[in-house]
C-alpha cells in the first residue's frame, strides 16, 4: 500500500477514487502517567511516556485506515493526514484519514 501526504503520485495515474478511509481511536491516559507528565511538565522537558503514546497511537490508526482502503479494493492512499484533539480532560482522539485509490504505474 503506497501512502502519500501529496494529492498524487510521481510516475502512476489514478484509475479510481474508492473514497475517504479512517483510522481512529480514543485513547486515556492513566492517573499515574498524568501525574508524572505533571511533575516533568513543572521542570520541563520530553515526556517521553506521552510520545510514546503518541507515536503508538498514529501507527496503530494508520495500520486500521489502511486494513479500510484495502477493503475497498485500494492501491494507494492520498492525500493522508493525521489529526489529533482532547477530549475531556484525559482522553485524546487520533486520527489518520486520506483518500483511498487505484493506481497505475505509467
Amino acid at each position: 500500500m503506497l501512502i502519500s501526504t501529496m494529492n498524487d503520485l510521481p510516475g502512476y495515474e489514478v484509475t479510481e477514487v474508492l473514497g475517504e478511509v479512517f483510522g481512529l481511536m480514543v485513547r486515556s491516559r492513566n492517573v499515574g502517567s498524568q501525574l508524572g507528565a505533571g511533575l516533568k511538565s513543572l521542570a520541563g522537558g520530553e515526556l517521553k511516556g506521552m510520545t510514546k503514546n503518541l507515536v503508538d497511537s498514529r501507527t496503530e490508526v494508520q495500520a486500521r485506515m489502511v486494513a479500510e482502503a484495502q477493503s475497498k479494493g485500494a492501491d494507494a492512499v492520498l492525500a493522508m493526514r493525521f489529526d489529533t484533539s482532547e477530549m475531556g480532560g484525559n482522553w485524546t482522539e487520533v486520527c489518520a484519514y486520506g483518500t483511498a485509490v487505484r493506481i497505475r504505474k505509467l
